[in-house]
């Protein structure tokens, strides 16, 4: 796991609501796969040729990138707008197109998770 899970649970409770608030950074609205509750989430969304890459800073294992798999799809509020994204699926480094940045080899994160968008 790239980062440790204590930063994760600080930034849930502590950093998350604040970015949320602000409405400047781009939303994932998941649901829980076992609560059925939704779920909010500022992450770096990468646009990329028919939707987005997700940097999995948390590892894939993280609650978020588990839901979205589970319920296969999310919606993600983005510049003021919501869209919808389907067919989620764990990409590796291998798989990242050339204009999204990677992250500093520091961090060790390999992992990326990329959907598309939903027609509409």
């Amino acid at each position: 796991m790239p980062m440790p899970r204590w930063w994760g649970h600080l930034n849930k409770r502590v950093f998350n609501p604040r970015a949320i608030a602000g409405g400047k950074y781009p939303v994932l609205i998941h649901v829980g796969r076992t609560s059925g509750t939704t779920y909010r989430t500022p992450l770096d969304a990468h646009p990329v040729d028919g939707g987005y890459l997700f940097v999995l800073v948390y590892g894939p294992e993280s609650d978020w990138v588990r839901n979205v798999l589970a319920a296969r799809g999310a919606r993600l509020r983005i510049d003021g707008k919501e869209v919808e994204l389907a067919a989620p699926r764990l990409v590796g480094e291998d798989d990242l197109p050339s204009t999204v940045t990677r992250p500093p080899k520091l961090l060790r994160i390999t992992g990326f998770l990329r959907m598309d968008l939903v027609p509409g």
